[in-house]
């Protein structure tokens, strides 16, 4: 029979090279020989991440192989057609359990023992079955009240008419059910007890054994085999309308981080003491930016993510925009959007938490502590790739892409509520377009520049603003930049869609005259962008804007308040709405108060007045607004080592090394490591125990730890006896000849042959194993 490691040596430079590739795990570090590589491959967290890699077929044909093996002789297999069988697959689905089977033994889950090349016998690697658990396949766990395989018929025989459906209803798992506490239901389950085909759990769960399960599904492991599903019936969209909707997104979700930075930067919300924005300020931000709470949480995540707004780190600290803010603001919309895009599929933020409570009770802020899940990158790339090879404008449900999910990787099915978190956010980021993945969302997946789709996507910018008498005006397209920004100064927007809709008010055009436009300013560049002359009442809105502009000034008393019109500041003092600002009359056009001077101007303007600042000389004072900016942290992307190999060349260089090495321990007749051994290195071995030890290893033993746990392992899968070299209790080694039974959880669970008892060894007292060579 051979083992696992000698069908590793057998195996050709490419098809190591094949498996260094999809098991990527077993070349970081580099293993130092083919034993070391052999070990590494059967430890149980190489397996987890190789089984959580597989397919729903892959990994059924796997469980039937373990199935089929339970109780065989050690040195045998299981053939392929014996598989394609057990399964259930007819002519034209064997193909399909083939290649999987084929697949398996690619990755070093499955190898073979004997048989031809063409048809080989296969056993589960070591440690697969372990790993996979007692209950594979829907059956229970092999006990010792499992009755007799060969008197399961009879009892079938003699089983009541109702508990057919009770044993029909566990045949292909779960095994364990509910026990009726009353009817002819519980009688019949009584019955099946007394006649040992089911098995008492507790007062309310009865179990299936296995040995009857085996029976019932008449030689199958598997009900059906795994096909993945069917792709005819999902929604399709519109190419056209797939790139329109991606545009859109993307436009919108660059306008609201941008939107989040202006809003900032002029009011910075506090931090929490736990860190984290607040609940009303994530509600606040949300009414500003005109978005859903949990949209907000998704835009101040991915601002925070990208380090464009950050903790000030003052004493009184706030979430503040940084200076590499200003750096993203000045793109163009396709980088901006590109660096989102990338932001969001890296980060393992999870933005949907927010609001979310935590053990403790206490709800997750966003840029909380709290709200990062190690598995976000992984499972956005899934989801993404899984809506991908759907095919071009196909749109699948959340649902339907977990299906998919779980036959791709069905030892690792993510929640559904987590695939729709992920769908979600890729349609408010543009990633998706009306639910099928754009140019621009599978450049992202292949790691390729999205920008140049989008802008591909993006309408052409429009220049061109249509005034109206009503004081809207409508942008037929997407605004060009500087129309963006006149219109962010002196209008409010009213509608977005295939044409953006803006309304003139009064308080519109006073926010272009604070920031220090003239009449004529602002009339001439609304004029640049008109069709045709500025209608009438445009122009007299910003004319008596400008002239009511101004006519109240303030200043520092801590300030002041004056004016050339007593009327204007009469009953100003005296209302109650304006007691917070201090104010006193000293002259009929002057008032003096407490509050500091942009304090002032803030409640003179809440309340329909227009004043302006003005220096100590009189001269009018266009303040700009206050803006905090911080010093945004650095992240230095992670370059490449100098001469580094792609992943292909870099496992055709790492067999070659492998190869070299065993054969020099070869050519050296012993199969242990260079350097010290675990034997060498434990001191306090007695001299007399280190005398009777004077013949050494035999020649095919190691002291390596890794290969140690290795060679156990191959010796349990295939029921043979090792020498095994253990360092008690007293530091003095001891050498038993020893049978494996399980390694798993840093145990070694052995039967001593000879003194016939069992026993467990610390995995990191095991100092050495050796085979028994029977010829000696």
């Amino acid at each position: 029979m051979a083992t696992f490691s000698e069908h590793l040596r057998g195996r050709s430079d490419e098809e190591l090279a094949r498996l260094l590739v999809r098991r990527p795990d077993l070349a970081h570090p580099s293993p130092a020989t083919l034993a070391s590589l052999a070990a590494r491959a059967t430890s149980r967290p190489s397996l987890e991440r190789a089984l959580a890699g597989v397919d729903a077929a892959v990994l059924q044909a796997v469980e039937s192989v373990v199935v089929l093996l339970d109780g065989a002789d050690p040195a045998t297999g299981v053939r392929a057609r014996d598989v394609v069988a057990a399964v259930g697959a007819d002519r034209t689905q064997a193909a399909g359990v083939r290649a999987a089977l084929t697949t398996a033994t690619d990755l070093a889950l499955l190898h073979p023992v004997a048989g031809r090349a063409t048809d080989p016998q296969l056993r589960p690697a070591p440690g697969v079955a372990e790993l996979l658990g007692a209950s594979v396949a829907g059956l229970a766990a092999a006990g010792p009240a499992d009755p007799d395989p060969a008197a399961v018929p009879d009892a079938l025989d003699r089983a009541p008419a109702g508990g057919r459906a009770v044993l029909d209803a566990l045949t292909w798992g779960p095994p364990v059910g509910v026990r009726p506490t009353a009817g002819p239901a519980a009688e019949a389950v009584t019955e099946l007890l007394r006649l040992g085909l089911l098995v008492r759990v507790d007062d309310r769960h009865v179990l299936l054994p296995r040995t009857v399960a085996r029976v019932l599904r008449d030689g199958r492991t598997h009900r059906a085999p795994a096909v993945p599903p069917a792709t005819a019936d999902l929604p399709r969209r519109d190419a056209g309308l797939v790139e329109a909707e991606h545009a859109t997104a993307a436009e919108r979700a660059v306008r609201l981080v941008a939107g989040l930075v202006r809003l900032w930067e002029a009011d910075p919300p506090t931090v929490l003491r736990a860190g984290g924005l607040g609940v009303r300020d994530l509600r606040r931000t949300a009414v500003a930016l005109e978005v859903t709470e949990a949209e907000a949480a998704f835009v101040v995540e991915l601002a925070g993510v990208g380090g464009l707004v950050r903790d000030d780190g003052e004493e009184s600290p706030h979430h503040v925009p940084t200076t590499a803010a200003d750096e993203w603001l000045a793109l163009d919309l396709p980088v901006r959007w590109s660096r989102l895009a990338a932001w969001w599929a890296a980060t393992t933020r999870w933005p949907a938490l927010v609001g979310s409570r935590d053990d403790r009770g206490q709800v997750r802020a966003a840029l909380g502590p709290e709200n990062a899940r190690p598995w976000a990158p992984r499972l956005r790339e899934q989801v993404l790739a899984t809506v991908a090879e759907a095919g071009p404008g196909v749109a699948p449900t959340a649902d339907r892409v977990r299906d998919d999910l779980a036959w791709r990787t069905p030892r690792a099915v993510p929640p559904a509520d987590a695939v729709a978190d992920v769908l979600r956010e890729a349609g408010w980021l543009g990633v998706l377009g009306a639910g099928a993945l754009p140019a621009a969302g599978r450049a992202l997946l292949d790691d390729a520049d999205p920008a140049p789709a989008l802008a591909a996507a993006l309408p052409p910018a429009v220049d061109d603003l249509l005034l109206q008498a009503d004081l809207t005006g409508i942008v037929p397209g997407r605004p060009s930049q500087d129309l963006e920004a006149l219109l962010d100064r002196s209008a409010r927007v009213e509608s977005r869609g295939g044409a953006v809709t803006v309304r003139f008010t009064p308080e519109s055009v006073r926010a272009a005259l604070d920031a220090g436009a003239t009449a004529d300013d602002l009339l001439a560049d609304l004029a640049g962008h008109a069709r045709g002359s500025l209608p009438q009442p445009l122009e007299y809105l910003v004319r008596d804007a400008a002239r009511r502009h101004g006519r109240i000034r303030t200043g520092a008393a801590s300030s002041y308040v004056r004016t050339e019109d007593p009327a204007l500041l009469a009953g100003v003092a005296e209302d109650p709405r304006h007691a917070a600002l201090g104010l006193v009359r000293l002259a009929p056009t002057v008032l003096a108060a407490q509050a500091p001077l942009h304090e002032l101007l803030a409640a003179l303007r809440a309340h329909g007045l227009a004043p302006v600042a003005e220096t100590p000389d009189g001269q009018v004072l266009h303040a700009a607004p206050t803006v905090r900016r911080v010093t945004a942290v650095r992240h230095r992307p992670e370059e490449p080592a100098r001469g580094a190999l792609p992943p292909a060349e870099r496992a055709a260089a790492l067999v070659g090394v492998l190869r070299r090495a065993d054969e020099a321990r070869a050519a050296g007749g012993a199969d242990r490591p260079a350097g010290p051994t675990l034997r060498e290195r434990a001191s306090t071995v007695t001299a007399g125990t280190a005398a009777a030890r004077a013949g050494g290893l035999p020649a095919r033993g190691t002291a390596d730890p890794a290969e140690a746990l290795g060679m156990l392992r191959e010796a349990a899968a295939g029921g043979t006896e090792v020498w095994l070299d253990v360092v008690g209790s007293r530091g003095t080694l001891e050498r038993r000849r020893v049978r494996p039974v399980r390694v798993d959880g840093g145990r070694v669970r052995v039967i001593d042959t000879a003194r016939d008892a069992e026993i467990v060894v610390a995995a990191h007292r095991v100092a050495a194993v050796a085979p028994v060579d029977e010829t000696t």
